[in-house]
């Protein structure tokens, strides 16, 4: 079974809420609610994937010392496995706004379950709202 390697990022709000992008239509799991980021490249490292992915998908900069490793998902899906480091980050330039038809919402950590999510992110919620 092919492994995909996804990187994925809790933004942190002064406020303590985290970002949350639902995935648009015409997408694989349209409708559900996951924490950006996305693919890594070949040559990337996951956190140069998510300063990319964060640019490209919300218009802000990050920076590799202000993304901070959390856990990981590990998941099985019919056609491959994932594999998702997910990382929190407190600090970025720029204010978060959805260049990819995406839809987005800033949850608090308790509040998290009430968004549907991909099976891999599910196990991640505990996790997060145990850490916030």
């Amino acid at each position: 079974m092919k492994i995909i390697l996804v990187a994925a990022v809790a933004l942190i709000d002064a406020d303590g809420r985290v970002l949350l992008a639902q995935r648009p239509e015409g997408k694989s799991l349209a409708g559900l609610w996951e924490f950006p980021g996305g693919k890594v490249e070949p040559g990337e490292t996951p956190e140069t994937a998510l300063i990319r992915e964060l640019h490209e998908e919300l218009g802000i900069d990050t920076w590799q010392s202000c993304l901070a490793p959390l856990t990981f998902a590990s998941h099985s899906y019919e056609d491959f496995h994932l594999l998702m480091p997910l990382y929190a980050c407190r600090r970025w330039q720029g204010v978060p706004i959805p260049r990819e038809g995406q839809v987005l919402a800033w949850s608090r950590a308790a509040d998290l379950g009430q968004y549907p999510m991909p099976p891999a992110d599910v196990p991640l919620i505990p996790i997060l709202r145990d850490w916030l």
